[in-house]
């Protein structure tokens, strides 16, 4: 296993973006360490505002950044609000990384997406493709939000020596995740479509696209524990990947969500919608040399899942967010 370099042990850390389904699983691998998790209390604090953001870091003078604070969808979500996916996830990375190099932050760890990478790079997808071709058209303006905040990670290091990192997750799932009909990403939209099918007694289900595309998946209590092994172990200007190293095609992923669910109906698939990037794998080498790789395998990863979106339905109902999209934006 690579060896520790930064210890997190009496250190202050602070996850920007707590309530979010990332912020939400990383607070909880934090608590297994030896460090303080800090917050704003009661106060809201808005993200995309300069000054709130400089305010918030003086009073709560963290040791460490966890960046996981983001406005994030499916593919409709990213057609429909352009503007804003752009905005808010370009003002908060500008202002978090900007505030945390004043106050001299120990570290930030900078939580992008897989999404930056070109629709056709070379699979698996090296974390040396960035930016080397167009990307995927159905996620453009999530990914062109997130790739600043890569490049501002390494010229922070560059310019100011600020220990800064970006990591590049997979296409995530696990409690927490928006529900949205309309707007939620895979896996989350075909739970909910198949849990909604089963319960209502009927015979087929669609799901957007060939099927025949294919993706990986990464279970969220995998990212977050990988993020605190960085956070620990790595420390360099190039992004580094993090997923399971194996992917399926949407159609395969469409049967084992039918099974997981208990959906026994048949599943058809809607060619007029769009897949989105044929394939998407990232290449996890460079994790598994510091000795790291993903525990959860997706059926265990969909029955936890389902559990979760169960639990949910049964409290006050599948989550979804006002405008269309789920939004961390804020930290309290």
């Amino acid at each position: 296993m690579g060896r520790e370099i930064f210890s997190l042990d009496g250190k202050r850390v602070w996850v920007a973006g707590h309530r979010g389904m990332v912020g939400q699983a990383l607070t909880q691998c934090l608590r297994q360490e030896g460090c303080h998790l800090v917050s704003t209390g009661t106060q809201r604090v808005d993200l995309r505002r300069q000054q709130d953001v400089e305010q918030c870091l003086e009073q709560m003078r963290p040791h460490v950044i966890f960046l996981a604070a983001a406005r994030v969808g499916g593919i409709l979500a990213n057609a429909s609000f352009p503007a804003t996916f752009l905005y808010d996830n370009l003002i908060i990375a500008a202002n978090v990384m900007e505030a945390a190099r004043v106050q001299g932050v120990e570290k930030l760890l900078f939580l992008g997406s897989s999404c930056i990478y070109p629709r056709m790079a070379p699979q698996p997808i090296p974390e040396e493709a960035l930016l080397s071709g167009p990307l995927e058209p159905t996620n453009e303006w999530y990914a062109l939000a997130k790739i600043p905040g890569i490049k501002m990670a390494q010229a922070f290091r560059r310019q100011y020596r600020a220990d800064f990192i970006s990591v590049q997750p997979a296409n995530l799932y696990g409690p927490g995740d928006n529900f949205h009909p309309l707007h939620s990403h895979v896996p989350a939209a075909p739970v909910r479509r198949f849990h909604e099918a089963k319960v209502e007694g009927r015979t087929s289900v669609t799901v957007w696209g060939t099927g025949a595309a294919k993706r990986e998946f990464l279970y969220l209590d995998d990212l977050a524990d990988a993020c605190v092994f960085l956070m620990k172990r790595y420390s360099d200007d190039l992004p580094i990947n993090v997923g399971t190293g194996e992917d399926i095609t949407i159609a395969d992923f469409a049967e084992a969500v039918a099974q997981t669910v208990g959906f026994k109906g048949r599943i058809c698939f809607d060619s007029s919608k769009p897949d989105g990037a044929p394939r998407k794998l990232v290449d996890v080498g460079r994790m598994a040399a510091l000795g790291w790789r993903a525990r959860t395998g997706l059926r265990q990863g969909l029955k936890r899942f389902y559990e979760a979106h169960l639990a949910a339905e049964g409290g006050s109902g599948a989550r979804s967010a006002p405008v269309g999209v789920e939004i961390a934006t804020t930290a309290e």
